[in-house]
């Protein structure tokens, strides 16, 4: 199989050309990122080393490049992991995540349809906005859309594209709507990595709010596993969730990160709370089960190997 893999620089998308690289020995792959803020070369070092990887600097977003790439490669699928994923950002900045995660998803759609390629495309359980805390519902991939932030509102306006697309064009395309990831490589402006990075340095550690928001929390290599099992046993035209069951506010993420390194729970300092911040996301994934996927790292296993990468 002949891959490409945009916003392959950044964190989940560097984890998975590593993933597929070790796990499909024959399979080739193109990474296609426009090394912005949150991409890194330094993210690809091991896949530099295949004769099996190939970088491309550009931007999905332009259509003239995209296609003589789609031309000269002759893809079998792409992965977009390319996005702007960052919700404070987007409440600054709308237009930029339009342009990166509506647009963009558009150019790579019609490449897809006019070369005859699969897409599977990456979004994101903020789509369909929160749950009250202390519920136990769990919203399925039928659920309705109802996103909170710019972020998830681009994020849901690709996937009525894409969705759009396979009815009209006949776009053969998957997406997966995972919940939140951690692990190496991830960029230190989401929680985990700066959690470490000011525990680690002895700053205060800002939490929004009164730090009650709950996440759901997946080790990034199981949802390399995730992708990869949609790519070969998953419907076109059908959406995936990816959970993993974990649920935890955001305090007691912390303090288990201050546990684990060592510090004291004074370095927590609550901060204004963010705009429109949703209070808890939940999913089922039973669909995606069915196709034999199951989580393979453990949470606590799963910091551990983070925290050691950071540290290292």
């Amino acid at each position: 199989m002949n891959y490409l893999v945009t916003g392959g620089a950044g964190f989940i998308g560097s984890n998975f050309i590593d993933y597929m690289l070790a796990q499909h020995p024959h399979c080739r792959i193109v990474c296609l990122d426009k090394l912005t803020y949150a991409a890194d070369m330094s993210n690809l070092a091991n896949a530099l080393h295949s004769p099996r990887f190939t970088f491309v600097k550009g931007d999905i977003c332009a259509e003239r490049a995209l296609d003589k790439l789609f031309e000269r490669e002759k893809f079998d699928a792409v992965i977009n992991f390319a996005a702007e994923t960052h919700v404070d950002r987007s409440i600054k900045r709308p237009s930029v995540f339009l342009k990166s995660n509506v647009l963009g998803v558009q150019a790579l759609a019609d490449c897809c349809v006019k070369y005859g390629v699969r897409l599977h495309h990456i979004s994101t359980d903020e789509v369909y906005g929160d749950l009250p805390l202390g519920s136990s519902v769990l919203l399925n991939e039928e659920s309705a859309l109802r996103p909170s932030s710019p972020y998830a509102a681009s994020k849901a306006a690709a996937d009525l594209l894409i969705a759009a697309y396979c009815r009209t064009y006949g776009l053969k395309a998957t997406i997966s709507r995972c919940c939140n990831n951690y692990g190496p490589n991830q960029y230190a402006e989401k929680l985990i990595p700066l959690a470490i990075s000011h525990i680690q340095s002895g700053r205060p550690v800002p939490l929004y709010g009164n730090g009650l928001n709950v996440r759901d929390w997946l080790y990034v290599e199981d949802h390399c596993r995730a992708v990869d099992i949609i790519l070969q046993r998953g419907e076109c035209g059908q959406v995936y969730n990816v959970a993993a069951h974990c649920e935890l506010d955001n305090l007691t993420l912390v303090k288990k990160l201050l546990a684990a390194i060592g510090a004291e729970d004074n370095l927590i300092k609550f901060v204004p709370d963010r705009k429109g911040h949703d209070l808890r996301y939940g999913i089922d994934d039973a669909k995606l089960r069915a196709l034999g996927w199951q989580i393979s790292v453990a949470f606590e296993e799963g910091l551990k190997r983070t925290i050691a990468h950071y540290t290292k």
